[in-house]
């Protein structure tokens, strides 16, 4: 059970509309609005339930009625005095919320039942969120409020989600009223006096701080030692507090944090076990919501003393999120303690670890604190689930290529029987993985084989599906080889191809592979991999690499000319390029890919395009690069690349994988995407995809609704070419693509008909 007194979205006076209280009922995750006169007195409930019962009674209907007309004045409530045992047995799976009030009724808190979330500011902490880092500055700003801001801000730049300081009232906290001059004072009493009383922000400087937060948009909290200045911060409004782990066993401040009813973030450190549960009883008979801390309260704490393994204890003893505050050397153990379920860390924050006071003694710099939420978001993606194992995108790429497949060493008719003597264990991986071999054995061949062919599992399995003419609004193809180009063609009624060059193709003569004519349009597709493992990148920073991409897109610019000889019907024919931009440990800042979309102007600058029409296409957040993830930096964002194409008088291929990817990541709309950028799409990339790196899948396998999407692409993009780009949508002669272009024409007509209906 939890005691909230922060309760306004539950209550509207009787005078209000029945409008009014219908917005607020719908606003609210308990879908009840409480009413309450002027004087705050408790006066009725009123439900969704209670408001139908009421509509159905009435002849006229008016919802600018008061709201005294519908509330339900038989309603249980207790009283705040009721002690927390006999509140919470009233609480059931009918019951969620009982109203609290006092001796004359007024209404001063609601008694809920315990939720899975706990809500700091705007941050929600619950099983799945992020891990909240607080980057505590304490009196590291030596007293200096410009210092304070200058620390805010590293704080946000290294990645923190909250900002805290320390509140002191000198006189309510020490009983020599703080002076540091006391000399009777103990020796350590008086080393820290003398830091405090110069070292201290105003009350005006620390809410000047606060409101700099805001500003910044990081939380700010603070940690009050005092009651005293626990009553500033209620004053100014601060959201959720800080217990220090020097008042856990202060109970009386204690009491009067939990009282306020804000979320309580508990620092364990100095206490025994005994009075961490004393700690916790008081805060559960309060109704709290609170996180607690491990935490070992040494400056600096030797590694040997953290126990990150009482994490689990302090866990079960609050029944409660834990996390971890650290004053040990480095950032390791924080990281380590995500590892272990810490949802909260605490972390002090210096800009010179030299200074005076313990504090600096054990604060990170900007660049350590920075690298540590490098370190604390690299272990939460890694931590995953508990669920069943499932191979990764970057692992099915680099399995095909390393694993092995089984192979036909003979030919055979189709209608013949595969036995034991025709099947072999080769690589690559392409085809039906090795230990699906007996599932073979006695099977009637679907088709014809050639020796060294592979076996796939449709060879195996009952479905079929075969190439045949399909109906598109817009001009269609599919991807292909050289080597495979003759043999797709004819398969199906195609308005073009697109050719996938790989380096080694470049090296063909392209003319003793093409003896006529053909009538139909072609898209190029330009390598991403050259000779010598050189990942093409026209922005890169690197003046020699960047030239040498520049002069390999430059000879596939010459080849694409080349090929146009044998496809007359295509006037300018498009290239898709990955222009590159990638980094390999984190995503770029805006004002940095400014710079990278510079030197890819000066690349494109550089390059003869004479006849064709260079289209970047929009990439995914983390791209694979031959069985490794990378951090895509550019033609992500929906807004910069249509300025980009606006001031160059570019295109893009959209690809839809790619794209729908980002707004998974980004938390964008992808229909706001796709409006952005519609006008300057020439040709499409049409595929499904699942959650941020999970690309190229067969239609209808990923999360992307089609029908919308065809609906979007008609409104944004209506003269845009497409293909199927299904991952080894080529094997077993096109398999994949037949499966996506049956589903596409299939949604894309129920899309028309209902613009139809519409």
């Amino acid at each position: 059970m939890i005691i909230d007194k922060n309760f306004s979205d539950y209550i509207v006076f009787t005078e209000d509309c029945i409008s009014r209280a219908l917005k607020k009922i719908g606003r609210n995750r308990h879908r009840f609005i409480i009413a309450v006169s002027e004087s705050g007195i408790l006066e009725g409930i009123m439900t969704d339930g209670d408001f139908r019962r009421w509509i159905v009674q009435q002849d006229d209907v008016s919802l600018s009625q008061k709201v005294d007309k519908v509330i339900n004045r038989k309603y249980d409530f207790a009283y705040i005095t009721d002690s927390p045992d006999s509140i919470k047995k009233r609480l059931s799976k009918k019951i969620e919320v009982i109203p609290l009030v006092d001796k004359q009724h007024r209404l001063v808190a609601l008694a809920k039942k315990r939720e899975p979330d706990l809500l700091l500011g705007s941050n929600i902490i619950n099983q799945n969120s992020s891990v909240f880092v607080i980057a505590e500055i304490g009196n590291n700003h030596n007293g200096s409020l410009s210092v304070a801001k200058q620390l805010i801000d590293e704080a946000i730049n290294a990645g923190a989600d909250c900002v805290k300081f320390q509140m002191r009232d000198m006189e309510a906290l020490y009983k020599n009223n703080g002076r540091s001059d006391d000399e009777s004072a103990d020796l350590g009493a008086q080393y820290t006096l003398d830091l405090l009383s110069r070292f201290q922000l105003t009350n005006e400087e620390m809410v000047q701080a606060f409101d700099y937060c805001k500003q910044k948009g990081v939380l700010p909290l603070c940690t009050p030692f005092d009651q005293v200045s626990l009553g500033h911060l209620e004053d100014y409004g601060m959201q959720a507090y800080k217990l220090a782990s020097a008042d856990l066993t202060n109970h009386d401040l204690l009491r009067a944090m939990a009282e306020t009813g804000k979320p309580i973030i508990c620092s364990t450190g100095m206490s025994t076990e005994i009075e961490i549960i004393q700690a916790v009883d008081i805060l559960r008979n309060y109704g709290s919501q609170y996180v607690l801390l491990l935490c070992n309260s040494t400056y600096p704490a030797p590694f040997k003393d953290i126990n990150l393994k009482y994490l689990d204890r302090l866990r079960e003893i609050g029944d409660c999120f834990v996390g971890y505050s650290g004053h040990e050397r480095g950032f390791s153990v924080p990281i380590a303690a995500v590892s272990l379920g810490a949802k909260v860390i605490e972390k002090h924050l210096t800009l010179d670890s030299n200074q005076e006071g313990n504090d600096h003694k054990v604060s990170l710099l900007p660049e350590e604190f920075k690298e540590m939420v490098t370190g604390i978001r690299q272990v939460e993606q890694a931590l995953g689930s508990k669920g069943e194992r499932k191979i990764t995108q970057g692992e099915m790429m680099n399995r095909e290529v390393l694993g092995k497949s089984l192979i036909i060493n003979c030919d055979l008719s189709r209608g013949e029987l595969i036995t034991q003597e025709m099947i072999e264990v080769k690589s690559p991986g392409n085809g039906l993985a090795p230990y699906r071999k007996n599932e073979l054995l006695g099977k009637m061949a679907k088709h014809d084989f050639k020796a060294g062919d592979f076996f796939f599992p449709s060879d195996v399995e009952q479905t079929d599906i075969e190439p045949r003419e399909y109906s598109f609004a817009r001009p269609f193809g599919i991807p292909v080889r050289y080597h495979d180009f003759k043999e797709m063609l004819p398969l199906s009624n195609f308005d073009l191809v697109e050719f996938h060059l790989s380096y080694k193709d470049m090296l063909i003569n392209i003319h003793d592979l093409f003896t006529r004519p053909f009538d139909i349009d072609f898209v190029v597709h330009s390598p991403e991999l050259f000779a010598g493992d050189h990942i093409l990148d026209l922005c890169s920073f690197d003046e020699g690499y960047r030239r040498h991409s520049v002069k390999k897109l430059q000879d596939v610019i010459n080849i694409t000319r080349e090929l146009k000889e044998y496809f007359p019907k295509t006037e300018r024919p498009l290239i898709i390029v990955n222009v590159g931009g990638a980094t390999q440990h984190a995503h770029l800042q805006p004002e940095a890919r400014l710079r990278y979309y510079d030197r890819l102007k000066l690349s494109f600058s550089e390059l003869d395009m004479d006849g064709v029409e260079i289209i970047p296409q929009t990439m995914p957040p983390f791209p694979w690069h031959f069985g490794g993830q990378r951090y895509q930096n550019l033609f992500m964002d929906h807004h910069e690349t249509a300025e980009f194409c606006k001031e160059m008088g570019m295109r893009i291929c959209l690809d839809i994988s790619h794209s729908k990817l980002a707004c998974n990541y980004f938390n964008w709309s992808f229909s706001e995407f796709i409006e952005t950028v519609g006008e300057y799409v020439a040709h499409l990339h049409i595929v499904d995809a699942e959650g941020y790196d999970s690309e190229g899948l067969q239609v209808g396998e990923g999360i992307i609704d089609f029908v919308a999407l065809a609906r979007d692409l008609d409104l944004f993009a209506p003269n845009a070419s497409f293909i199927p780009e299904i991952w080894q949508g080529h094997k077993n002669k096109g398999e994949g693509f037949w499966v996506a272009l049956e589903c596409l024409e299939q949604w894309f007509a129920l899309a028309s008909l209902k613009k139809q209906a519409a």
